[in-house]
């Protein structure tokens, strides 16, 4: 292995092991990261001796905070955004697909892009220390790498308020909301690696050796809020879920309220567009194709790179949404974000 490469693959007995080695930049996706995994993924899949795949991050804070948007920002005006995003989504599609089982130890921050190389994989495993978002209205975009697909899937209308907020959730809202499928402390993730890599695997014994380990944690706090949410989250648009968080006339709703006023009215109105589209999708690959058209146009417009400029570049935390008011942005400017884009991949 080479030590200063972005992203390590190793082989530990029947184990493919991928680790993410960049955690000075909290182990943010580059292109190269993605073709590369997306590359070794396909070796493995045909090579008998690769029983599952375990994918992992150096470092102990964060698994992955998503795609290197500084690079996004910097090959604004190009197509860079389009290429990134379309090679990332073929290896979402692919992830979804795998025909091994693909094990993701999502211990530390895991946002954005880094949901998208661990959340599609057969085993999710979350920790004391994850913390789980999808913050993309906060930077002028949208809950992309297949959230159309898993967040209508949460329970009631947890993933609209997932989508919309960007709320950050721990290991045990992770484990409710069905975002994860194991709660295993940090301490033991190496030797879980260890004992899957020293048997012949099953999806069953890998579901008995996770057991094992897992424990029970805390119970979420979405126990407390869910009616709250459903009652406020199903309404037919933004502006109505505002109207509801208001009627609530509790310090929750108002607090949701002024979070949501923060994000880019753009972003809420075809995030919630998307995920009210994404839940009568029968396909994952619909999903992928539709949130492709959703990202090339994205990069055409002013508030996704105004977004990356406010949190990354200047740090101002005051960005300049443009449109600046929900009532500004119409319904046939929201559709212009799921026409047919030239060029679009094939994701069947």
């Amino acid at each position: 292995m080479n030590q200063e490469s972005e992203v390590l693959f190793d082989v530990q007995g029947c184990v493919g092991l991928i680790t993410l080695n960049k955690p000075k930049a909290l182990n943010a996706l580059s292109l190269n990261m993605v073709v590369s995994i997306h590359n070794q993924l396909i070796s493995w899949a045909s090579d008998e001796s690769i029983e599952l795949i375990v994918i992992k991050a150096d470092g102990n804070r964060a698994f992955c905070v998503g795609g290197d948007v500084r690079a996004l920002y910097d090959n604004r005006g190009t197509n860079y955004g389009s290429e990134f995003c379309g090679k990332e989504y073929l290896l979402n599609t692919y992830l979804y697909n795998y025909p091994k089982p693909y094990l993701a130890l999502m211990d530390g921050a895991v946002m954005g892009g880094g949901v998208g190389v661990s959340i599609h994989g057969s085993h999710r495993i979350v920790t004391e220390r994850t913390i789980f978002a999808m913050p993309e209205t906060g930077i002028g975009l949208f809950p992309d790498i297949g959230a159309g697909w898993f967040l209508p899937r949460c329970p009631g209308e947890i993933g609209m308020y997932l989508g919309l907020t960007g709320h950050r959730l721990n290991a045990s809202d992770c484990i409710y909301t069905g975002l994860a499928d194991y709660y295993i402390q940090s301490e033991f993730l190496e030797a879980v690696v260890k004992k899957l890599s020293e048997r012949n695997v099953t999806r069953s014994k890998i579901n008995d050796v996770l057991s094992e380990f897992s424990i029970n944690g805390e119970s979420s706090d979405f126990y407390k809020s869910r009616n709250s949410i459903d009652r406020c989250f199903s309404a037919d648009s933004v502006e109505s879920i505002i109207d509801r968080l208001r009627k609530e006339k509790s310090p929750w709703g108002d607090n949701i309220v002024d979070i949501i006023n923060l994000k880019s009215p753009t972003s809420l109105k075809i995030t919630f567009k998307q995920l009210r589209a994404g839940a009568l999708m029968k396909r994952f690959e619909e999903v992928m194709a539709m949130e492709y058209r959703m990202a090339t146009h994205v990069f055409k417009n002013n508030d996704f790179f105004e977004g990356i400029r406010s949190v990354v570049i200047d740090k101002d935390g005051n960005p300049n949404w443009d449109p600046s008011t929900l009532e500004e942005v119409t319904p046939s400017e929201v559709d212009k974000y799921f026409e047919l884009v030239d060029g679009e991949p094939s994701f069947n």
